[in-house]
């Protein structure tokens, strides 16, 4: 026979939305597992998870009315301490069973097991199945005290005596098993019923009586217009804002903006979309400004056309369904027209100032105690940025020497420098503005507005909005180059500079978001192919700082910097599924970081040839020989063919010399997956050297000879990565 189910609700004042389906999933999660653990749900039980605005709830399917008893086996003592010579209990057993409740009559139903040390006294017994009223008053505690609760706040009970801490005041609990409400449990002041309430304004009646756990989500939703499982609720939401959409019509979308879906679900019981209109005048105001605001504040789904462009409609999202929705509609858009002329005020109060005007004010706004202002910063940024800038032009150009001339190479250089150094310096200068004060997720998209507004060239505006990103992981980086180096020295100064003082991210903690940085910074480099060294990036940095501000123990930070960096570039590689000693073999070598993702791809490929593991063997062999060779001083790789003398190593020479140009040809095209396959056929002539060599003999000529012939070798196939680190 199944097991009835069982129904838990505990119905509260609204919830904070922005948490409400981690609390619902949290609740329905916990109770279910402590149910589970005290054997009151078997393995086949399953748990649904409710959560509206004013309740958490959990379904949870095949609940016993008791759980099984329970064979318990309880290791005593040893026998040698438990027993005396005539098998008589001692008085450390004595004292042992009347702490279980049992005397000296127990001794016979002792068992005597050896555990493979010596033999030891056992007592067994059936421990009693909690009932469902015991466990579940303990599930539910517990369920409750694990609430990923943001601010827990203190309310007084109805005796107005005791008070309890809580997300939100509880006023009910529902507690059904099948039709059967479990009593005896409790919860914050409340005792478990069957009655709940539904909508605050559109349910039936003012509660509810549950018919059985089944029943709950129905009867919600036809007896209190209330839509219980968040899920749903999302989803209805989502068919409703298509559906108005649709009725718009020319091709209009709701803006995609699933933290807003998330939010606007745990705002209503039973969602209304209705379509609403602002004045088109305002559409002069970026669309970001207005954007932002209806969905900031107003949890408003702005419309967008076919090509992404704001129009003067949106879609609200209501709690409530009249036959007349002409009140709410006219009701919203009386609310968000004070909000979108706040927003064309701000945006023509700041276009009557040049950005540039507003860069001394910067000097006013504290960065860091220890780093100083933003105009320092901004200072610091420029000198990075210029650097930076000159840094791509040449390896740039080097690239393509044969198609520039002296002459517009030089005016391209200086057109890059300038565009840099303008982006650079007015980058942070919407900090100041109106705009950027009410709404500071505008920073950036701001400037590149009123770049645009002052007449300044597309890259420089572009830059200014583009140099903060990527802002999240998976975000787009920088369109030009102009961009891309104003966001790698925004990055590196921030970098180098709370490197400099200390205030590395701890644990959980990173305030000014330098994994984030440090993210960024790989991402550009290796994503849009750039020729940089991060070594001299980050000297660039370096040189930005006054040196007094950077900790006392001399380059020790750009130790732990680097190291950081590697960390971070070790887990963006590892994304691609490669294994750590395959990421690792790529970043110990001397590759830019723009080469490494296809050098791990050779990598990958190389590690499945059947030469693959006696050479990396090899290799790790090889590096230990040279570490302790290199201690005594530096190790020539050149080889004199008269003192090589024996047939092995005779043949590793001959081999080098065929296979290794080669290799080099194909490394030099980019092509390091055959670079790798090429090489691997110095598996053979490897394998023998080590076989039928010493390389430490005697005489010293022949002893360094040899170990410059490994040297060489080492240095042919460890370009691509440092096979040693694939050695098991």
């Amino acid at each position: 026979m199944t097991a009835p189910n069982l129904l838990v609700e505990l119905f509260v004042e609204e919830l904070p939305p922005k948490a409400l389906q981690k609390l619902g999933d949290a609740f329905a999660g916990v109770l279910h597992e402590q149910l589970a653990a005290q054997g009151l749900a078997g393995a086949g039980s399953r748990v649904t998870a409710y959560a509206s605005p004013r309740r958490l709830a959990a379904h949870v399917t095949q609940v016993l009315a008791a759980a099984p008893d329970k064979a318990v086996s309880q290791k005593l003592m040893p026998v040698a301490v438990g027993l005396d010579a005539q098998g008589q209990a001692t008085p450390a057993l004595l004292k042992k069973l009347a702490a279980l409740g049992l005397d000296a009559a127990a001794l016979g139903g002792l068992k005597r097991v050896n555990d493979g040390k010596a033999e030891v006294l056992f007592h067994e017994s059936m421990a009693r199945g909690a009932t469902l009223a015991e466990g579940l008053q303990k599930a539910l505690d517990e369920a409750i005290a694990k609430l990923p609760i943001p601010k827990v706040m203190r309310y007084q009970l109805q005796d107005g005596w005791s008070s309890v801490h809580f997300v939100r005041p509880a006023h009910g609990l529902v507690a059904l098993h099948g039709s059967e409400v479990v009593t005896g449990v409790q919860a914050l002041g409340l005792t478990a019923g069957r009655e709940t309430h539904g909508h605050r304004f559109e349910a039936q009646a003012e509660s509810i009586a549950l018919r059985d756990a089944d029943s709950y989500a129905q009867q919600l939703r036809e007896e209190g217009a209330v839509i219980a499982s968040f899920a749903e609720r999302r989803a209805e939401i989502a068919r409703q804002l298509a559906a108005a959409a649709a009725q718009v019509g020319g091709g209009v979308r709701p803006i995609e903006d699933d933290a807003l879906l998330d939010e606007v679900t745990a705002l209503v019981e039973r969602p209304n979309v209705l379509v609403c209109a602002f004045e088109e005048e305002f559409l002069a105001v970026p669309q970001e400004c207005l954007i932002l605001t209806m969905k900031a504040n107003q949890k408003y789904f702005p419309l967008l056309d076919g090509q992404g462009r704001l129009t003067h409609r949106f879609l609200v999202v209501s709690n409530i369904s009249p036959q007349d929705p002409t009140a709410v509609i006219q009701g919203n858009e009386r609310v968000v027209r004070p909000r979108l002329a706040d927003a064309k005020f701000f945006f023509d109060q700041d276009r009557k100032k040049p950005l540039a005007s507003r860069v001394e004010q910067l000097a006013k706004v504290v960065y860091h105690n220890k780093l100083g202002t933003q105009g320092e910063r901004v200072e610091r940024v420029r000198h990075i940025a210029k650097a930076i800038a000159a840094q791509l032009f040449d390896a740039l150009a080097g690239q393509h020497a044969e198609q520039l001339d002296s002459d517009s190479g030089e005016l391209a250089r200086e057109y890059l420098l300038t565009c840099v150094d303008n982006a650079a310096l007015l980058a942070k200068a919407d900090l100041v503005t109106d705009m950027v004060g009410e709404f500071p997720e505008l920073q950036g998209v701001m400037g590149s507005y009123y770049a645009v507004g002052d007449g300044l060239p597309d890259e420089v505006a572009h830059a200014i909005e583009d140099h903060y990103k990527p802002r999240f992981a998976g975000d787009e980086l920088p369109r030009e180059n102009v961009g891309l180096v104003v966001a790698l020295a925004d990055k590196l100064e921030t970098l180098v500079g709370m490197f400099g003082i200390g205030n590395l991210p701890t644990g959980d903690r990173d305030p000014f978001a330098l994994r984030r940085h440090a993210l960024g910074v790989i991402r550009m480099l290796i994503e849009k192919q750039q020729p940089l060294d991060i070594r001299a990036l980050v000297s660039s940095a370096v040189r930005a700082f006054d040196e007094k501000l950077l900790d006392g123990d001399g380059d020790n930070y750009l130790v732990a910097l680097y190291a950081f960096f590697n960390d971070r570039l070790s887990g963006y590689l590892r994304e691609t599924g490669a294994s750590i000693q395959e990421v690792t073999a790529v970043i110990n070598s001397d590759l830019s970081w723009k080469d490494m993702p296809k050098a791990l791809e050779a990598v990958r490929a190389f590690a499945t040839l059947a030469e693959a593991p006696a050479l990396a063997a090899a290799n790790k062999r090889v590096a230990n020989i040279l570490k302790k060779a290199e201690a005594e001083g530096a190790v020539d790789p050149h080889v004199n063919e008269e003192l090589l003398q024996e047939q092995a190593e005779q043949d590793l020479y001959a081999a080098l010399q065929r296979f290794v140009p080669e290799a080099d040809a194909q490394f030099d095209r980019g092509d390091y997956t055959a670079s790798l396959q090429t090489l691997a056929v110095l598996r053979a002539p490897v394998d023998a050297f080590f076989d039928d060599v010493m390389v430490n003999t005697d005489d010293l000529a022949v002893r360094l000879n040899r170990q410059g012939l490994l040297k060489r070798l080492h240095q042919a196939m460890n370009r691509v990565a440092d096979l040693s680190r694939l050695a098991v």
